[in-house]
């Protein structure tokens, strides 16, 4: 089985953790002159985009494709690449998965969202989601694909979490009352992939998140406990001191449900909350 990954980042290396020892071949993109030690140092195939003979040799050899960049300005950069070489080839993959985010759902001042929420994106970031889900299920309808959509909140796991910003001194605690978020751990996303390709629905749309959507301060004072460290103070909530990015995270609360992804896929989170996947990190040196 062969699994080809357009953006090869921390999602694209989880799944092929997981999917590795099952036997999978993974192929992924490397754009125009970039160096390809990254990919082949991690056991992955580097496919040039611009050779379109290997591009078309990974695309139709491939049983998955996950799609992980992110839009910009122009859409998926995924798109005007993969939908022509699907067409030269004449592949038919059984998965095709995208990555999404939970912001497309905006803010919901602390409500439930679900799949079938309103779309209500508050950010460009958000809004340009919104239409690469569209396009990319548009394309599915159009070439009779089995494209996946995949909504996800903030990904946290080894060498990306909040003990290491606690750890370096950049966690903060910010207090903004009845505001939580949702999170889910890299391998738990993982495993809802791989369940996502065992069971593949044309046109499904999942969100991918813990358990327990919390406050980032109460995160923030967790981890410090676990790495012995004093916890920091919390500070007001100023959004306009913020960092855009910032900004935009604190701008939006919700409480995202995963309810379709444990029902249909039979997925179930290893670690349900922040707690259990920090200590996990923790117990592994990260």
């Amino acid at each position: 089985m062969k699994l080809f990954v357009f953006g090869h980042g921390f999602s694209g290396q989880a799944l092929h953790r997981r999917l590795a020892p099952l036997g999978w071949e993974v192929s992924a993109s490397l754009r125009p002159g970039a160096d390809p030690a990254r990919l082949t140092a991690q056991g992955v195939a580097a496919v040039p985009l611009d050779d379109l003979a290997a591009l078309d040799a990974a695309i139709a050899g491939a049983q998955a494709i996950l799609i992980t960049a992110p839009p910009g300005p122009d859409g998926c950069p995924a798109l005007p690449v993969l939908v022509p070489a699907l067409a030269r080839t004449g592949a038919f993959p059984d998965w095709i998965g995208y990555l999404s985010t939970t912001g497309v759902y905006g803010d919901r001042g602390g409500r439930w969202v679900f799949e079938d929420s309103r779309l209500a994106a508050q950010s460009v970031e958000g809004a340009r989601r919104v239409g690469a889900e569209r396009d990319w299920l548009d394309v599915a309808r159009g070439m009779g694909l089995t494209i996946t959509v995949h909504r996800l909140p903030g990904i946290y796991g080894p060498g990306r979490s909040t003990l290491d910003r606690a750890r370096d001194g950049r966690a903060r605690r910010v207090a903004a009352p009845g505001q939580v978020f949702s999170r889910i751990h890299v391998d738990d996303l993982a495993a809802g992939l791989a369940a996502s390709i065992a069971r593949p629905r044309p046109g499904g749309i999942y969100n991918l998140c813990d358990d327990e959507p919390a406050p980032n301060s109460e995160v923030v004072a967790y981890a410090a406990r676990l790495l012995n460290l004093p916890v920091p103070p919390e500070e007001p909530l100023d959004l306009e001191a913020l960092r855009p990015q910032a900004r935009r995270f604190y701008a939006e609360t919700k409480r995202v449900s995963n309810a379709r992804a444990k029902g249909e896929l039979g997925w179930r989170p290893a670690y349900p909350s922040y707690r259990e996947g920090l200590a996990a990190i923790l117990a592994a040196g990260g």
